[in-house]
């Protein structure tokens, strides 16, 4: 029985990166012998143990083989038999089909230290034809290695799977779960280059596919096309630092545009609710979680009334608030608002400009949620008022404070 790191864990440590994740493979070993040992079994396709006392996953050696379409189309082999360049054969890239010895050694029958200094993601055998999701991994990898290129071997092995249709039986919960992971990569806009240039991003979300070549007017937008803006978008997001649910907006906002007649571009008119309701069909497909679903939804509606606010008066910054649902999430609409900047910097040349948006808004809503509600409620029912009337009292009041803090910006600025 003999114990390998391998994978992600070997690479890193290759690159000089922080090694968070290792994984084991373990070689000679029966799923009776590792739970002799102590191990706890998990797996349920195959086996894996958690180490008794590190709780890091060890895997018996296994051969995989394709049995039917799509990611479940597998059989899986383990046995003591099984060697670990055998296991190793079955991994995506050449660089993450690498081991290491108890002594440091480094096993590397696939000659992924090679392709880590040519920087360079390749396939491992023709095996990788036969799992649809190593398409999407192979991205993602691009958006985290973004200075790396796809082999041209690979490239056209991934357009041969789209075009025999492999990436039509992905299942959406894997697909999901890949595209939140680039998403949230360095470099996000490499994942969905990566996926245009093999022709499964028409398959997998055809609705940001179609934005590229869509052009836009070029006073708001220097880049013209749709596509580029929406990319440049996405990658100003992750140098915010922003999270998940943020960067889903960006990638979303502006689905719409795909979809504006030939007739009235470049001028996008009413954008806004078609991005909408194309951002529902994506989130229903791929079963988005609720955070991600309902931020996007909101910045989809309202980023061009967010871009605008500074022409609003004190009663529109409140009727915006509120159909941001600012008043019962404020740090959500924090999150709104940063979708709303990277849209508005994530323009050719545009990039550094300030987004006073921001502050202005953040700063009515401070004020508007100072105004005793309860209160005025209180005074409203005495009065034999209810409801809507209620409603439309606070409003009021909130609109005042926003109006006083607006009338002492314009002083303080004159």
């Amino acid at each position: 029985m003999q114990t390998f790191r391998v994978g992600g864990a070997v690479r890193d440590a290759l690159l000089g990166l922080p090694v968070n994740d290792i994984d084991w493979v373990v070689v000679g070993a029966t799923p009776e012998a590792m739970i002799a040992s102590g191990y706890l079994p998990v797996g349920k396709d195959f086996p894996v143990f958690l180490h008794p006392e590190t709780r890091e996953e060890y895997a018996l050696a296994r051969t995989e083989r394709k049995t039917g379409r799509g990611y479940h189309g597998f059989a899986f082999q383990a046995s003591p038999e099984v060697t670990l360049e055998q296991d190793l054969a079955r991994r995506d890239l050449t660089v993450n089909a690498m081991a290491q010895g108890p002594d440091g050694t480094v096993i590397d029958p696939y000659q992924g230290q090679r392709d880590l200094q040519a920087r360079t993601l390749r396939h491992v055998t023709e095996a990788f034809r036969e799992d649809p999701v190593r398409i999407l991994r192979l991205a993602r990898f691009a958006a985290r290695f973004f200075d790396f290129q796809v082999a041209p071997e690979t490239m056209e092995l991934m357009r041969g799977m789209v075009a025999e249709g492999e990436a039509d039986h992905l299942v959406p919960e894997r697909v999901w779960q890949e595209l939140a992971r680039g998403l949230m990569e360095p470099r996000p806009s490499r994942m969905f280059e990566v996926l245009r240039d093999c022709g499964a991003l028409v398959r997998v979300l055809p609705e940001v596919d179609r934005l590229w070549g869509v052009p836009q007017r070029a006073d708001y937008h220097p880049e013209i096309d749709t596509g580029v803006h929406n990319m440049m978008v996405l990658d100003l997001s992750a140098r915010l630092s922003a999270p998940l649910a943020v960067r889903f907006a960006c990638l979303t906002h502006d689905l719409g545009k795909g979809t504006t007649p030939q007739s009235v571009l470049p001028r996008h008119i009413g954008h806004e609710q078609r991005s909408a309701d194309l951002l529902k069909k994506v989130c229903n497909r791929l079963r988005v979680p609720n955070d991600c679903r309902e931020l996007a939804d909101v910045v989809a509606r309202e980023h061009g009334n967010i871009h605008r606010s500074g022409e609003f008066g004190a009663a529109a910054i409140v009727r915006l608030l509120e159909r941001c649902d600012a008043f019962r999430k404020p740090q959500r609409f924090e999150q709104i608002l940063l979708a709303c900047e990277c849209d508005a910097r994530g323009r050719l040349g545009l990039e550094e400009r300030p987004y006073p948006q921001r502050d202005r808004l953040l700063a009515a809503l401070t004020a508007a949620r100072s105004v005793d509600t309860a209160t005025i409620a209180a005074r409203a029912r005495e009065q034999g008022q209810v409801g809507e009337q209620i409603g439309e009292r606070i409003q009021h009041a909130r609109s005042d404070v926003v109006a006083q803090l607006l009338q002492t910006t314009r002083a303080s600025a004159a």
